[in-house]
């Protein structure tokens, strides 16, 4: 039995002035784009009072929710290379918030953990997301539909890309 890659979707034809299509104000990734950088001066302000950025607040949410996880691992959630993520577990380790050691099954593997400071500061983080909400002007409802709808532009884009876009 022969099987032969799906072909990938026929490219949509867009709607007649197409040169308005090449206009900044029409491409979606220049709004995800600002919207993001939007996000990071919010995020900017409210993490200012934990003394995290943006990212290095990603890499604690991550490891309040899954615990020890080995820097392949935390890479692939937050979706970071490891010559992205290494300076930051740094930042965060020089700060006292968490603690690298080599793996005990795996001596080649690096796992990450919150110290006991790092755990006490997620009290803290709490009222994080309150804040971002309420910056959004958003309700919970949208924000969840919201969230969905991104996570199926994010999985479509993923496997373009994986196809060859």
């Amino acid at each position: 039995m022969s099987t032969t890659p799906s072909p990938l979707p026929a490219t949509p034809a867009l709607p007649d002035a197409s040169d308005e299509w090449l206009r900044l104000d029409q491409q979606i990734c220049f709004r995800l784009h600002a919207a993001s950088r939007a996000f990071n001066g919010v995020y900017r302000v409210v993490l200012k009072d934990l003394g995290l950025t943006y990212p290095q607040y990603l890499v604690m949410l991550a490891l309040w929710e899954h615990g020890t996880l080995p820097v392949k691992k935390l890479g692939e959630h937050l979706r970071l290379d490891s010559g992205t993520l290494s300076p930051l577990l740094k930042r965060l380790e020089t700060a006292g918030l968490v603690r690298r050691e080599r793996s005990a099954r795996d001596e080649r593997s690096v796992e990450v953990r919150p110290t006991e400071e790092g755990e006490a500061m997620r009290r803290r983080a709490v009222e994080v997301p309150r804040r971002v909400l309420a910056a959004t002007g958003f309700e919970i409802d949208e924000v969840r539909a919201l969230s969905a709808r991104l996570d199926a532009l994010t999985a479509a884009l993923d496997r373009a890309a994986a196809e060859g876009a």
